[in-house]
């Protein structure tokens, strides 16, 4: 179906109410995102939860100074209504109406869209990404199929692709791995498809949905491992090999968790590491273990420490 879509910006405090208040006025969607996307004034918004010690608490939202907000109504909605509901409650805020644009979108086929942004995606010279609707290269060793979905790890990104040219480069063969925040699984099942061991492969994510995503993945490669969220990972499990590809702050906030569950000279992996952040994370470790910064890429790095005792 085609879609009327009304855009315009304003100053992100008011975002969410009028988020709301365009979803109550019969908006099927609406998406806030950062006026200055693919311009060199573009201001990267992560979210980090704030090593606070209050680790139950949510962390505030955080927006860009001005948002663009994009709503979608059905195609036969009329343009002037919305226009004219939006003043009024633009004005019930005390701002001045926004230059409003409308426009018609068409129907598009959105499942072939995504298809195409995601094609094969080459880690070393013998191990590859594939979606299911690629055909792997000839020269393809090692193959781990996966679909985009949603948790996160299909190999496009940075913090993801450093884990996995580190595993090709160190081939976990027989020894037991800990993937904590696993997103997709796409690091214990690329940890399993180099050979480590099936019996001690365990995946942990706080969100269910990324359980239920790994597990479907295991399956369709035809490969072993556990996924589980934290309170179900075993008390005395210790592992060879722990991976953590996050973002800093949580990383920070884990890491003595994640030095008892790494063996006596085993290895630990850090991700999701801003190269301006690296140093906080290596002292935070350096208690547990010899840290070194392994490889950059794209403002990111990966972290590799070897258990001291």
């Amino acid at each position: 179906m085609a879609y009327t879509a009304v855009r315009f910006e304003i100053e992100s405090a008011f975002a969410e109410p009028l988020s709301d208040a365009l979803l109550s006025m019969g908006a099927l969607s609406v998406d806030l995102s950062d006026k200055n996307a693919q311009t060199p004034d573009e201001t990267p918004i992560y979210n980090e939860p704030e090593p606070t010690g209050h680790q139950d608490a949510p962390p505030p939202i955080r927006y860009w100074d001005h948002a663009l907000v994009l709503a979608l109504f059905p195609a036969d909605v009329e343009e002037l209504t919305v226009t004219d509901q939006l003043r009024d409650i633009v004005q019930d805020y005390g701002l001045t109406m926004p230059i409003v644009e409308t426009f018609l979108l068409p129907e598009r086929d959105w499942v072939r869209e995504t298809q195409s942004q995601f094609s094969v995606i080459p880690i070393s010279d013998t191990f590859f990404i594939v979606p299911t609707w690629c055909e792997p290269p000839d020269d393809a060793a090692y193959v781990l199929r996966l679909d985009p979905g949603l948790a996160f790890g299909t190999g496009s990104h940075p913090t993801t692709r450093l884990c996995l040219r580190w595993l090709c480069d160190h081939p976990p063969q027989g020894l037991s791995v800990l993937d904590y925040g696993c997103g997709s699984g796409i690091l214990l099942l690329a940890a399993r498809l180099l050979g480590a061991d099936k019996d001690a492969a365990c995946g942990v994510d706080i969100d269910p949905q990324a359980i239920i995503a790994s597990d479907e993945n295991a399956r369709q490669n035809h490969l072993v491992a556990r996924f589980l969220l934290p309170d179900r990972l075993p008390e005395g499990d210790r592992f060879d090999l722990t991976l953590a590809n996050i973002l800093a702050n949580p990383l920070c906030l884990l890491a003595p968790l994640l030095a008892k569950k790494t063996k006596p000279g085993g290895t630990i992996l850090l991700s999701g590491i801003l190269t301006s952040q690296k140093e906080e994370v290596m002292a935070r470790y350096k208690e547990w273990f010899n840290m070194l910064a392994w490889q950059e890429e794209d403002g990111w790095v990966l972290l590799e420490g070897k258990r001291i005792f």
